[in-house]
């Protein structure tokens, strides 16, 4: 799990323009809730428009040109650049650029968002602060040679102006409504959708489960999904980066997922890239398994090494503590002869005696908690007996968790 104390790495600067960005655009939405009246068209605008900044931010900047998960045609990326821009979050060639060096580096200093830095760090710090830790070397040649990746990132200020301020400030101006575009469709909106998409470094990090695997930070998590147009998955997409999906079962929220989708069957979008359901699957199934050894090693099992008793020690034996032998196992008994569901005379008076075909039905058919708590009962083997392995295997070890470099219980 990621660090949620403090631990920046040493401070040698402050980004003053991201923190006016980031102070001042919560400061003016906070002014027009206090202050402008709601008008019900600014504030459905300001949703809409929200969800093009998210899904410029989630299908575009994230999905397509960070991890190139599905092919777009020309005015889809478009649209989406135009969005992930709106959202004033960095060029997208920076933007996927960090994104990249977090998934190779993931964890580490050359992680731009290094979870072991702490939450506070992942979510703003690294964005406000400047420090010595350097993004770690990724391949972005496609996203040198892509002209719209190029051309936004060179005109990028001016664009994050226009598309992620004046623009829906301007618009609700049409219904005579300037100061509420400005302080809602844009600052207000754009104050959600940072925090948002900053939770993903995060929370996403820090929140949930391990579903398919548990080396490094990410996790799973509803909330998270909620917060941010279904990125919210994230163990599984650390896994699966280049899946276009990020909730892989079909309950799961992830509207960035439907949305291709959508694209797909409108003809926008092709190529959308999967990862094999099989090998899904075995990721999966190791973290159950793990879970499963863990459970599996609280437990305590039946006696291993036993002593080799002759016929002869095991009759002697018995006329002391009744024993019987089942399976070709010897167990004593004697806690458990009050205990037995059947009389204590049933078990006194067959001490030394073998009651395998009598446990196994040919008195009673016992069930297999029987056969398991019988099991921690054995006291010695019998030499020279022997049974058949459904016999001799109790139920609760028939199946076992080992590694590979372990032995698995006879």
């Amino acid at each position: 799990m990621a660090n949620a104390s403090l631990n920046f790495p040493p401070i040698e600067g402050v980004r003053w323009f991201n923190v006016a960005v980031l102070t001042l655009t919560p400061l003016t939405a906070l002014y027009g809730i206090l202050v402008i009246p709601f008008d019900r068209r600014t504030i459905l605008f300001a949703i809409a428009y929200y969800l093009f900044s998210m899904i410029g931010i989630t299908a575009g900047f994230h999905r397509l040109w960070s991890h190139r998960s599905y092919n777009a045609s020309s005015p889809l990326q478009l649209f989406l650049m135009l969005g992930g821009t709106s959202s004033v979050q960095g060029s997208c060639y920076w933007w996927a650029r960090g994104h990249r060096s977090h998934h190779r580096w993931t964890d580490t200093d050359k992680d731009p968002y290094n979870s072991s830095r702490g939450l506070v760090w992942t979510h703003i710090g690294w964005i406000l602060f400047k420090s010595r830790l350097r993004s770690g070397p990724v391949d972005i040649s496609d996203l040198k040679r892509d002209p719209l990746v190029q051309w936004t990132h060179r005109h990028y200020f001016p664009l994050a102006a226009l598309f992620g301020y004046a623009l829906p400030a301007l618009i609700p101006a049409l219904w005579h409504d300037l100061w509420g575009g400005f302080c809602f469709s844009a600052a207000l909106r754009l104050t959600i959708a940072h925090h948002c998409t900053f939770c993903i470094n995060s929370i996403a990090h820090y929140f949930g489960s391990s579903p398919y695997d548990d080396v490094l930070s990410p996790r799973d998590h509803f909330l998270s999904a909620i917060l941010t147009m279904g990125e919210g998955y994230h163990n599984f997409h650390h896994q699966y980066p280049q899946d276009f999906r990020n909730g892989y079962l079909w309950y799961q929220y992830d509207p960035t997922k439907w949305f291709i989708a959508l694209c797909k069957h409108l003809g926008l979008a092709t190529n959308l890239r999967t990862f094999p359901r099989n090998e899904i699957a075995k990721g999966a199934l190791t973290m159950k398994l793990k879970h499963l050894k863990r459970i599996q090693d609280s437990l305590v099992w039946p006696p291993k090494d036993l002593p080799v008793v002759t016929w002869e020690d095991f009759q002697e034996e018995s006329q002391k503590r009744p024993l019987i032998l089942v399976s070709g196992f010897i167990h004593d008994v004697s806690d458990f002869v009050d205990q037995h569901p059947g009389g204590t005379s049933h078990l006194t008076m067959h001490s030394g005696k073998d009651m395998t075909a009598s446990f196994f039905g040919g008195v009673y058919r016992h069930s297999n908690a029987a056969h398991n708590l019988m099991s921690m009962m054995r006291v010695g083997v019998l030499m020279g007996g022997g049974c058949p392995p459904s016999q001799t295997v109790p139920p609760s070890q028939v199946l076992y968790v080992a590694r590979h470099e372990d032995d698995v219980p006879k």
